[in-house]
């Protein structure tokens, strides 16, 4: 089973108690560490989490540094950790505007952790969705352009084959925390038949048993994919 989290709400909890939007990430960091735990015992084989926009460049240039120092400490502590308990960390989005302490962080986690099979960690980070889109039409018309593929090529398959996650099914359910109901920008693609579950509590509310009852009403769901149930006799 494929999840993926929008973990809205970080900024507002430590607004709401007079703290520096700062220590509500940090509060969000702890969060994600209890969800990736938890997830391979409720059924989760890959855990996709939206930790930075392409849109998030956006806010003050304090909180966003602040944001990859926790990134960069968290998985240089955890990376081994990480390894011992088979968690396969990917880092998805674009990585040209990171500084290279990040992207070396980045890259050490994932050669790391590659042989790791238990959950697969997929972390979205300057990551947009439509940006997502436009870096596989460009890796397309490329191909076009030196003659290897023809229009009949670009198929569904040929975008999932050049998409962030390539490697794996599409998410079945996505969550999102904060109260909000909308999509931000997140897997556009990926998530055209995802269940969607907008939470009302923010990222650092988040517990285990909100993930357990999530994937409770999920499974009562009843997914179609656009067609309809044949009942038998």
């Amino acid at each position: 089973m494929h999840v993926a989290i929008i973990m809205d709400g970080n900024g507002r909890w430590a607004t709401d108690r007079g703290l520096p939007r700062v220590f509500g990430h940090r509060a969000g960091v702890k969060r994600v560490e209890e969800t990736v735990r938890a997830a391979p015992d409720l059924g989760i084989t890959a855990l996709t989490l939206y930790a930075f926009s392409t849109e998030n460049w956006k806010r003050p240039d304090r909180e966003v540094n602040a944001l990859f120092t926790l990134l960069r400490v968290y998985f240089n502590r955890k990376a081994q950790e990480l390894f011992a308990e088979g968690v396969r960390v990917r880092f998805i989005g674009n990585r040209d505007r990171l500084s290279r302490s990040v992207v070396q962080t980045m890259a050490r986690v994932e050669d790391l952790t590659a042989p790791c099979t238990r959950l697969t960690l997929n972390i979205a980070v300057d990551y947009g969705g439509r940006d997502e889109m436009l870096r596989v039409m460009r890796g397309l018309v490329v191909r076009a352009a030196a003659g290897e593929i023809g229009p009949e090529a670009v198929t569904a398959d040929a975008v999932h084959a050049l998409s962030d996650l390539a490697e794996l099914a599409e998410p079945d359910l996505l969550i999102r925390t904060g109260g909000e109901r909308r999509l931000s920008n997140f897997l556009l693609w990926h998530v055209a038949y995802s269940e969607l579950d907008f939470l009302p509590m923010l990222w650092p509310d988040f517990t285990t048993t909100d993930l357990t009852e999530a994937l409770a009403r999920f499974r009562v769901r009843e997914r179609r994919f656009g067609g309809v149930v044949r009942k038998t006799a």
